[in-house]
C-alpha cells in the first residue's frame, strides 16, 4: 500500500458548490475510484486550500490513474469540479492537484 497526499486552491466562488457536489458524489464516481485501487480517501479543506489523502493498494498505479481519466462519468465529473479550483504555485506543468511530501507517519 503507498499513502498519497496532494493539494489545491479552492476558489471562494466555488467553495459551497464544491463541498455540496462532494456531500452527494456520484456512486458511479466512487465506484471507479474504488476500482482503480484507491481507499481510505478523504478530502479536508482549510480555508481556501483542499488537502487530499487515499492509499492506492494496487500494483500499477500509471495504469490505474489512466484508466480512471478514461471514465466518461469521471470526465464528467471533473470537468463540473475543475472551474471550482485552481493548482497551488508549487504544481508543476503537468500537475493539477500538487503531491506533497509524507515527513511522517505512524500505524
Amino acid at each position: 500500500m503507498q499513502r498519497y497526499a496532494s493539494v489545491i486552491n479552492l476558489k471562494k466562488e466555488g467553495a459551497a458548490e464544491y463541498q455540496e457536489l462532494h456531500a452527494n458524489a456520484w456512486p458511479d464516481v466512487l465506484a471507479k475510484i474504488s476500482q482503480c485501487n484507491i481507499r481510505n480517501y478523504s478530502i479536508y479543506r482549510y480555508e481556501d486550500l483542499l488537502f487530499s489523502y487515499f492509499e492506492y493498494v494496487g500494483s500499477d498505479y500509471e495504469g490505474d490513474m489512466a484508466r480512471m481519466a478514461q471514465d466518461e462519468v469521471t470526465q464528467e465529473w471533473w470537468s463540473v469540479c475543475k472551474p471550482l479550483m485552481t493548482p497551488v504555485l508549487e504544481a508543476g506543468k503537468k500537475e493539477w492537484w500538487h503531491e506533497i511530501q509524507e515527513i511522517f507517519h505512524l500505524d
